[in-house]
């Protein structure tokens, strides 16, 4: 069964850093592109980054480019999204998901707000 577990969501100031993990299980996940993607409050889902899966190629959504970095640490099953000069319009609630699927987990909530 494939798990996707987001964490490392909170509430922080504009301008504040946070750093998301992703645990996934059930596949192999070495061999697959992975994603971030958002939902804010009554708005669809936004693509946010991905990375290849060896973790040598990344793209990024133009709002996050410069602020947001993707990463991966195949070793441990893990993908991570670095965060930093965060604003208001980032907050949404933050999912992780192979690259061609939609979420299957339950997300983490990011809240900037002063």
């Amino acid at each position: 069964e494939v798990q996707l577990v987001e964490s490392g969501g909170g509430l922080v100031q504009p301008g504040g850093s946070l750093r998301l993990s992703c645990a996934a299980s059930g596949f192999i996940f070495s061999v697959y592109r992975m994603k971030w993607v958002r939902q804010a409050p009554g708005k669809g889902l936004e693509w946010v980054a991905e990375i290849s899966s060896n973790g040598g190629s990344t793209t990024y959504a133009d709002s996050v480019k410069g602020r947001f970095t993707i990463s991966r640490d195949n070793a441990k099953n893990t993908l991570y999204l670095q965060m930093n000069s965060l604003n208001p319009e980032d907050t949404a609630v933050y999912y992780c998901a192979k690259w061609n699927r939609n979420p299957e987990g339950q997300g983490t909530q990011v809240t900037v707000s002063s």
